[in-house]
């Protein structure tokens, strides 16, 4: 039923799917360009509209009081930006511990242009041996675009140039420069 009724809120507000997720256990979507707080609500339509679990996290302050009992029903779990924890680990062993796991993480971490993407959804794709979906919000054309899963393969600097060229051809809702990606030692 809710399923139904995202799906009927897509098509009243103009949006459609291109493409599909897999049909795997685990995988990680990566989700971009980030520009706007839309961006999560649109996607947490599609989410139910494709009638997946997805899990995601999000900045600690989103799981305060009054609205953190509701983050957490929808699927999110807290990360605080504040420390240096080891958030790599800890969430290949959300992969490890599920045996049907799916996680959507912003790769920019902010809606702001950064000249820089964070890499821990590849460090964690790497060590929990899942694959990286790429989904675009696509606000020109009013798309959720589902690219083909990526498998990893060990060579930061290639991977990361495909998903990043991905996102190259995806509009936000307030456009930004996709950045290069430059690896550092």
């Amino acid at each position: 039923m809710f399923q139904k009724f995202c799906q009927g809120l897509m098509q009243l507000l103009g949006w459609r799917i291109a493409g599909e997720l897999p049909t795997l256990d685990k995988y990680i979507i990566t989700v971009a360009p980030h520009t706007s707080n839309w961006d999560f609500i649109i996607g947490v339509i599609a989410r139910g509209a494709l009638g997946q679990k997805i899990h995601f996290l999000g900045k600690h302050q989103l799981f305060l009081p009054p609205w953190g009992w509701f983050f957490r029903a929808i699927g999110g779990s807290p990360v605080d930006r504040r420390k240096n924890n080891n958030l790599v680990d800890a969430v290949t062993s959300l992969f490890v511990e599920n045996q049907n796991f799916k996680l959507a993480l912003a790769p920019e971490g902010t809606r702001s242009p950064v000249s820089r993407w964070k890499t821990g959804f590849y460090h964690i794709a790497c060590k929990a041996q899942v694959p990286i979906v790429t989904v675009g919000l696509d606000f020109s054309r009013k798309q959720i675009v589902i690219a083909r899963p990526l498998e990893p393969s060990g060579d930061i600097q290639k991977d990361m140039n495909t998903i990043l060229d991905f996102y190259r051809g995806i509009r936000g809702r307030h456009p930004k420069q996709i950045p290069d990606f430059e690896q550092t030692s």
